[in-house]
């Protein structure tokens, strides 16, 4: 494969077969752009349109965005997961105000220089909304260029992502370079997918190296296989006299940080100490619901859920930040952790069934 032969042939393909009607196409601003990009990181295309459109409609501007409360934003995101991408894009927001006067930047150092923006997404950004000549290198590119020159290694070691980098940059033609680029994505993410690449219909097989050799799924080469570890949580469902349920703010950083999610205590501790401890009242009745587990990219949670009744009106005062006691049935505008948001369901859904069968 050559360099210069790339582009042609692929931007060739991108005007018979490429994808166009993704909802952040249709008015391709920096903005929808650069929301759109953020999604779309480890997370599916058909999951991210409704997203996409949901936070749209309320945040079309980067000055509504900057505006909102990051529970409103969280709430949006509930159930994309990664959550430190919301927060990026609302701290981002805030400094394009603050800083570039409400006006997406359009010099790529000043885009990288925003909270949650890496080369390869800043690159996508005024590319695909401004047609400025910048390479490009998600995951998609990467498995293309891996195996149209045939790049042995990891790209997560710096040495093979490098050479993709100066092969991306040598790829890159000056002129539509957006489409270049969103052709590179697609082709990725429809033929050359990572375990079963459609050869025969990809615009790059005749130069292909990988193709040409038999073995396009050998590059790239996989992650180093680790054994995930396993961290244990025992989460209390705890709800009041009117049913209630106490949730906690958790920190900025780390897992959900910023979500609201249940109190946890220490797997060895009973739940009437915990409730002494901090409410000042006992439980009426502690049920242990069923185990669940959640799979984060640096470790597996085994979460232990025990539903609370208590005996009598808590002794907690919240302060609406970081504590507060929410109806189930109706949570509001709260940025809660997909499991969380689930168990409140279910506690929903038992009581539902209560009501049904003594009717």
């Amino acid at each position: 494969m050559k360099t210069a032969k790339l582009a042609p042939s692929i931007l060739a393909w991108f005007d018979r077969h490429g994808r166009k009607d993704f909802p952040w196409q249709q008015d391709p601003s920096p903005y929808r752009v650069w929301v759109s990009e953020i999604m779309l990181q480890q997370t599916r295309v058909g999951v991210v349109v409704p997203y996409f459109e949901r936070f749209m409609g309320r945040f079309p501007a980067v000055a509504d965005l900057a505006a909102a409360d990051i529970d409103e934003v969280l709430h949006l995101w509930s159930g994309l997961g990664y959550y430190a991408r919301a927060r990026n894009l609302h701290m981002a927001a805030r400094r394009i105000l603050s800083e570039h006067h409400g006006r997406f930047p359009t010099d790529l150092r000043q885009v990288q220089d925003l909270p949650g923006i890496g080369r390869s997404t800043a690159g996508a950004i005024l590319s695909l909304a401004l047609g400025q000549c910048h390479p490009i290198l998600d995951g998609n590119v990467k498995r293309v260029l891996a195996r149209c020159f045939a790049v042995p290694g990891w790209p997560g070691r710096s040495d093979v992502l490098n050479r993709l980098w100066r092969l991306a940059d040598a790829c890159t033609p000056m002129a539509e370079v957006g489409a270049y680029n969103q052709a590179m994505m697609d082709l990725g993410a429809t033929l050359c997918t990572r375990w079963d690449p459609d050869c025969a219909r990809c615009p790059l097989a005749q130069g292909c190296i990988a193709s040409g050799r038999g073995e396009p799924t050998a590059f790239p080469e996989p992650k180093p296989r680790r054994i995930l570890p396993i961290r244990q949580s025992r989460m209390l469902l705890v709800r009041n006299s009117i049913g209630a349920v106490l949730l906690e703010r958790r920190p900025p950083s780390g897992i959900w940080g910023g979500l609201w999610s249940l109190p946890e205590c220490d797997p060895v501790q009973d739940a009437a100490d915990w409730c002494r401890q901090h409410l000042g009242v006992l439980p009426r009745r502690v049920e242990k619901l069923p185990a669940r587990r959640h799979t984060f990219s640096h470790f597996r949670l085994e979460i232990e859920p025990l539903q609370v009744d208590l005996q009598g009106e808590p002794a907690l005062v919240t302060d609406g930040d970081r504590t507060a006691w929410c109806d189930p049935r109706r949570p509001g505008a709260l940025g809660l952790a997909a499991p969380i948001a689930g168990l409140l369901r279910e506690v929903v859904d038992k009581l539902e069934r209560k009501r049904g069968e003594s009717t």
